[in-house]
């Protein structure tokens, strides 16, 4: 007698065992997220550092040509620390070809405005070998204001801003005590304090400094504060660092939230390049004192470990 054929039904998963499976699933993506995310930082704080250590190498070729690292700046000034004139280039502009940027460099008219419509196309062309790989800016330009908030003209944002010294470079753009300064020329000579522990450049991140450029310092422009009851700063902090005294504690990614101050995306510090081309990882803990002792070319102060 034939028996019809019976099909054995197969057993799925029960709503129970998918949830347990979700919640492994879930609990390994948590233990594993971090870890990716920390390599993930890890080798953008390197990129960034070999950002660094092109530039240092950039303002040493710049230094082996003319025999004097670039200007902070160059600018017109009617007297010492007065307001700036144009044309308003800035050192990461001057080293260009030495960076391996010749074409960016070529199309600059260096004699004219950087706000000067000759130099429309230049002027906001984003620099990878300026941006830092952890940082996140909203777009690749911003505009440079006046006061009142006028826009003169885009720029290009970049990340790494040169050391003007000590004191407020808006002030101070003639008479500081860093290693670039408003159309400066200084030599290795100059740096009296050591190449190896005089700050030549450091980082900022466009959460903490939006108007932050490779370009220079724009005829005019006004850096806007983001902090309430702090007043507008002026040109030179669109490419300038100023470190602050002792007794500011204006450390890296200090908590005063001064757009000239340096700072980065990085956990725990800031990227620094030294005069000798040598970069290294300053942690925000660093002492205030040898913080500012790093913003001096000849101040005679003695650097420790940090």
């Amino acid at each position: 007698m034939l028996h019809p054929t019976r099909s054995v039904g197969r057993r799925g998963f029960t709503l129970i065992e998918l949830l347990v499976v979700i919640a492994i699933i879930a609990v390994l993506i948590g233990l594993l997220l971090p870890a990716v995310q920390k390599a993930r930082e890890a080798a953008a704080r390197v990129r960034c550092l070999n950002n660094l250590k092109q530039i240092g190498l950039g303002l040493h070729g710049y230094h082996g040509a003319y025999g004097y690292f670039p200007p902070g700046y160059t600018s017109r000034a009617l007297t010492t620390n007065g307001e700036g004139l144009g044309p308003g280039w800035g050192w990461a502009a001057h080293i260009l070809p030495f960076v391996e940027q010749d074409p960016p460099f070529r199309s600059i008219d260096f004699t004219k405005d950087i706000a000067d419509p000759a130099n429309a196309a230049p002027r906001v062309m984003s620099l990878k070998v300026y941006l830092c790989p952890s940082d996140s800016p909203k777009g690749p330009t911003f505009d440079a204001v006046a006061e009142g908030g006028t826009p003169i003209c885009p720029v290009a944002f970049a990340n790494y801003a040169g050391i003007g010294g000590l004191f407020e470079v808006t002030d101070n753009p003639d008479v500081n005590t860093g290693p670039l300064l408003r159309n400066s020329r200084f030599r290795f000579a100059d740096l009296r304090d050591g190449t190896g522990t005089t700050l030549m450049a450091s980082e900022r991140h466009a959460g903490l400094s939006p108007m932050t450029t490779w370009v220079g310092a724009v005829t005019g422009a006004v850096n806007p504060p983001l902090v309430a009851g702090y007043e507008e700063e002026g040109p030179p902090t669109l490419v300038l660092i100023n470190l602050g005294e002792p007794a500011d504690r204006r450390t890296p990614n200090n908590p005063l939230g001064h757009v000239e101050d340096a700072s980065s995306r990085h956990v725990g510090g800031v990227n620094g390049l030294f005069g000798d081309g040598s970069v290294r990882f300053i942690p925000n803990g660093i002492n205030p004192v040898v913080w500012s002792a790093l913003g001096t070319r000849d101040g005679g102060e003695a650097v420790g470990d940090f």
